[in-house]
């Protein structure tokens, strides 16, 4: 393993030096890491224990570091696959900010320039959104977490929206960071904290554009495809660059032998960008069950599989609008 993390550094470290790529394109990637677990128990609830050594799940020290290495393997062949390394780097699915510097700390993205955001949320498992930049590309301006809040005023147990705000290529932009509440207990329950999310993520990126960012980026695990009319909701602010692969049949999770796309960047109308769905050889397997292949679990119930997610990381591309195009519209 080793030997093929020298080899994916080999093909990253040309593409950091000959500035091939334009100063104003923006990569972007997302990815749901699927119970990114600290394993050490520190006594923060029934998942925490769940994944530690001594937890059902047997989450040790190996693991974890096994789990750091692929994830950065991911980002390094993305990087190859895509012509350049991500300025910004969305996760869900991340337990704490160990995780993330454990992450950037101890696998080759420690000899990249990546730097962490992130915030505890309210989430009941214990697991939050964060995010990666690259310092040399990008200031970090300001960054918070948005709560949600249910009818009565009262802060949802759920993931925040992460809100962070950089200067760089074309002058500023900010990013939205969101891992919206699952369809767990069924669709009358769900559908209306999915909808309080959307409209929260209505809410902060209108401020936004209000107020001059050149470009607002919102991307995530949205539990939901396009198909539901409620991302009409985020008009004219964000356009859903996944509408083309989900007419085409794309996906990001596989259920049943069948692809769902419910991993999504959403982004400023008419900005030249470009979304991908990725698919690391190294990150699937078959499917036994249907044809085909499907993510690669970490898991499967209590059954290890040494794999990282049953999400397939997403990747947008874009030409950053400049404060000057904005001042001339």
């Amino acid at each position: 393993m080793k030997r093929g993390f020298l080899l994916l550094l080999g093909l990253i470290l040309p593409l950091l030096a000959d500035g091939r790529a334009p100063a104003d394109t923006m990569r972007v990637l997302f990815w749901n890491v699927e119970n990114f677990f600290d394993p050490r128990d520190g006594g923060a609830g029934k998942a925490d224990t769940e994944f530690s050594a001594r937890g059902e799940r047997h989450w040790t020290r190996k693991r974890f570091r096994t789990k750091c290495q692929t994830v950065a393997k991911t980002v390094l062949w993305a990087a190859s696959e895509q012509g350049g390394l991500p300025d910004i780097i969305g996760l869900a699915e991340v337990e704490n900010a160990f995780v993330l510097r454990q992450l950037i700390q101890t696998t080759l993205l420690r000899k990249l320039d990546y730097r962490v955001v992130h915030f505890e949320s309210p989430d009941p498992r214990g697991i939050d959104v964060a995010l990666l930049y690259r310092s040399t590309r990008l200031q970090m301006e300001t960054a918070k977490p948005c709560h949600l809040y249910n009818a009565d005023s009262t802060v949802m147990a759920t993931r925040d929206i992460l809100l962070a705000q950089f200067t760089g290529p074309g002058g500023e932009r900010a990013v939205l960071v969101n891992h919206h509440p699952s369809k767990y207990g069924g669709a009358a329950v769900s559908e209306p904290r999915r909808k309080i999310a959307v409209l929260r993520l209505k809410q902060l990126a209108d401020s936004l554009a209000v107020s001059g960012v050149s470009s607002v980026i919102a991307m995530g695990d949205f539990n939901d495809t396009p198909a539901n009319p409620v991302y009409q909701l985020l008009e004219p602010t964000l356009q859903n660059y996944a509408e083309p692969l989900y007419e085409q049949g794309e996906g990001t999770i596989r259920y049943e032998g069948v692809w769902e796309l419910i991993d999504m960047f959403f982004g400023p109308p008419g900005l030249p960008a470009r979304m991908t769905i990725l698919h690391p050889p190294f990150l699937e397997t078959s499917d036994k069950a249907h044809a085909g292949t499907k993510p690669l679990r970490t898991y499967s119930g209590p059954r290890y599989l040494g794999g990282a997610s049953d999400h397939c990381p997403i990747w947008l591309e874009y030409i950053a609008p400049t404060d000057s195009s904005l001042r001339s519209d």
